[in-house]
C-alpha cells in the first residue's frame, strides 16, 4: 500500500488515459487537465482504456513516484464521466486498489440488538 500522509488528497482523473505515459507526461496531464500541482504531494490516479490497469503518481518531497497495478481478473471501478476529476479519501483509494466498488461501500454486518 502507498504510505499516504493524513493531509494528502487523492485525485482521480475521470475518463481514460494512455497507459504508455510515464511520470512526466502524467504530471503534465494533472497540471493541464486536472488543474492541480503535480508536485503538491497529492496522489493522482489514472486508468487505462481496458480498465484493468491504473497508474498513480505522487511527489513525496524527495522525488517522483509512479505506481501501477494491473488486475488479473475484472476491472477497476471508475466514474462514468468522460473528463474532469474526482476527490477520493485514502480509504476509498484502498478499496479502489483492491478492486472493490468504492462508490457505495456497504458494511457487511450490523448488530441487530445491543448486548
Amino acid at each position: 500500500m502507498i504510505p499516504v500522509p493524513t493531509n494528502t488528497k487523492v485525485w482521480l482523473a475521470c475518463g481514460v488515459t494512455d497507459m504508455r505515459k510515464g511520470f512526466v507526461t502524467l504530471a503534465a496531464q494533472a497540471e493541464r487537465v486536472l488543474r492541480q500541482d503535480p508536485y503538491s504531494g497529492h496522489l493522482f490516479v489514472f486508468r487505462g482504456r481496458r480498465g484493468d490497469l491504473i497508474k498513480v503518481i505522487w511527489w513525496d518531497g524527495q522525488g517522483a513516484c509512479l505506481f501501477s497495478k494491473r488486475l488479473e481478473k475484472g476491472k477497476f471501478v471508475w466514474p462514468a464521466a468522460k473528463d474532469g476529476k474526482l476527490s477520493l479519501t485514502p480509504a476509498q483509494l484502498s478499496m479502489l486498489l483492491e478492486g472493490i466498488d468504492w462508490r457505495i461501500p456497504r458494511r457487511t454486518w450490523r448488530p441487530l440488538t445491543v448486548g
